[in-house]
């Protein structure tokens, strides 16, 4: 929206490949604008003059965010000008407006580097000014109270640490300590409110938001119940208020968002998800565990199971895994899910490292020449679960997708034997060949992550677990491969010439099955009912292997 409250800003995509339209509409008139803008990415920012918008575009090629540029409300596209230009390759750029509305701020990210720009958004003309200029394994963000910044930063803190500066003295050596860095905890981000700073932290794998007052730095933790859980800061826009809104669900709750009074610690249930058909969460039980990693690290998995399953080896069991970029796989609820449990599965979540749950060294030791921790982290979960009886190896899946899907390639590689049946979707699994092609889109962005195969020792690593470059002539699993013709992170000859080489070379007579689809991209079509079809392709391809036939 507008800062008048008048007109609406919307992007939209229409063939999957994250380039999107804007469009503009009066919400007063119900009238569109003749204003379009094409080729971008995200949805345009408002400047505080109401006609002001900056937004990114995208390499036509490499699909890699690389410019910024400016509109003004009621001109041509062809006249819009171009305010930043990201050169360096192995960077993308970014745009938003600050929280306290008092600057525009384009931001440049890679793996282990940032940069951040401002402008007053109340003049948005001249240069943007430069932060802290990027140095080479220096993270930090920026946000914005009264007259100074607030800068959340791994600078002399692995797991990140708060400091602030003068509007005007911004480089590093100005930067002074607000919140300490802490070995055992992970500081994820702030959320800046007139007389609170909440802050989002993660301790033992879990989620904790902490509320400071700024007066007198009393502080104290919103509390939550369940063993395991997703929780997060969700759209706080209003400064001026004491109430902060997040987010919570669990293995056994449905996705529910919260009003919470920081002043008196009243929490009010604003919305939670509808499960069609109804569901009580005391039917289901929710656990923590830990699986002993090949190298003695302890791996956290959560799970949950319809109470009265068995847990004598016999229940069918799906394991998911991620496992890189330091994402955290939350254990959160998904009432698509509960098909699975109702018949009697069990569905567990393996935190491994290449996420960044434990701390930023979970991550750390599961990327570049660390990365086999993520596939031998995943085995020893798995037969953790077999071990303390939850399910056997002819009942045990796996399934991953997109980085996730290089996961499960390098598992069947690694372990063909400990698998009934494996989905992979949207897999990154012909990791050699991608990392060396520059013109594919992301791949520039990756060398920070899995190394650059044109240096000797990183193109021996990755050669070594690539699931492409190691099938062998073996039996394997039941696998399902999915794929997405639009896909704009794993162009889809991925997964076609991994299957392909997949039916060329293994021994055995278990089901391969290709499925490509022709009007999606990375995510999936879609639309609630598109999305279910595409999850109900998956849980039929288990249940189908383990004899459920309704």
């Amino acid at each position: 929206m507008s800062e008048d409250n008048t007109i609406l800003v919307y992007s939209e995509d229409v063939v999957s490949r994250r380039i999107y339209t804007a469009s503009f509409r009066n919400i007063q008139t119900g009238e569109m604008l003749s204003d379009k803008i094409e080729g971008i990415a995200g949805c345009p920012v408002w400047a505080n003059d109401n006609k002001t918008l900056f937004y990114v575009k995208k390499d036509p090629t490499t699909l890699r965010e690389f410019q910024i540029w400016k509109h003004t409300l009621g001109t041509p596209q062809s006249s819009d000008v171009v305010v930043f230009e990201e050169k360096d390759e192995e960077f993308s750029c970014f745009v938003y407006k600050t929280k306290s509305k008092k600057y525009m701020v384009i931001g440049s990210n890679q793996t282990l580097s940032n940069e951040y720009r401002v402008l007053s958004a109340d003049a948005p003309v001249g240069d943007f000014k430069v932060i802290q200029p990027r140095e080479r394994n220096l993270e930090y963000s920026i946000d914005h109270y009264g007259d100074r910044f607030y800068i959340t930063t791994n600078l002399e803190a692995k797991n990140f640490r708060l400091m602030s500066c003068p509007e005007n003295a911004t480089t590093k050596e100005n930067w002074q300590e607000v919140i300490a860095h802490r070995t055992d905890v992970l500081l994820e981000g702030i959320e800046i409110f007139k007389d609170y700073l909440v802050v989002e932290e993660r301790k033992n794998g879990l989620v904790q938001v902490r509320v400071i007052r700024w007066a007198d730095k009393s502080e104290y933790y919103v509390e939550f119940q369940d063993p395991t859980y997703a929780a997060g800061v969700g759209s706080n826009p209003d400064f001026d208020t004491e109430v902060l809104r997040y987010g919570y669900s669990s293995m056994t709750t449905p996705a529910s968002t919260y009003d919470f009074n920081m002043t008196s610690k009243d929490r009010k249930l604003m919305k939670q998800q509808e499960v069609v058909g109804g569901h009580d969460p005391n039917q289901y039980n929710s656990e923590r565990l830990y699986a002993t990693a090949t190298d003695g690290t302890l791996v956290p998995v959560s799970l949950v199971y319809k109470k009265g399953t068995p847990l004598d080896g016999s229940a069918p069991t799906l394991l998911y895994a991620y496992g890189s970029y330091g994402a955290n796989m939350d254990a959160g609820f998904s009432s698509a899910r509960l098909s699975l449990l109702n018949r009697g599965f069990v569905y567990a979540i393996a935190h491994i490292r290449g996420g960044q749950e434990m701390g930023r060294h979970w991550y750390e030791d599961g990327k570049l020449l660390k990365k086999k921790n993520t596939f031998t982290d995943f085995i020893n979960c798995a037969e953790h679960l077999i071990a303390k009886n939850y399910t056997s190896k002819e009942k045990l899946f796996a399934m991953g997708g997109s980085a996730g899907g290089l996961l499960m390639g390098a598992i069947c590689n690694m372990r063909p034997d400990l698998w009934r049946g494996v989905v992979n979707a949207v897999p990154f699994v012909d990791v050699i060949t991608t990392m060396l092609d520059e013109t594919i889109p992301l791949t520039t962005f990756e060398f920070d992550e899995w190394g650059n195969p044109k240096n000797k020792e990183y193109y021996d690593y990755m050669k070594s677990y690539s699931p492409y470059d190691n099938i062998e002539k073996k039996a394997y699993p039941n696998i399902l491969v999915t794929s997405g013709y639009w896909d704009s992170q794993v162009q889809y000859w991925e997964p076609a010439k991994y299957v392909a080489k997949l039916r060329d070379y293994k021994t055995d007579n278990n089901q391969l099955l290709f499925w490509c689809n022709m009007d999606a991209g990375h995510g999936g079509k879609s639309g609630r009912f598109e999305a279910l079809k595409e999850v109900a392709l998956e849980y039929a391809f288990m249940m189908d292997l383990v004899g459920i036939k309704e």
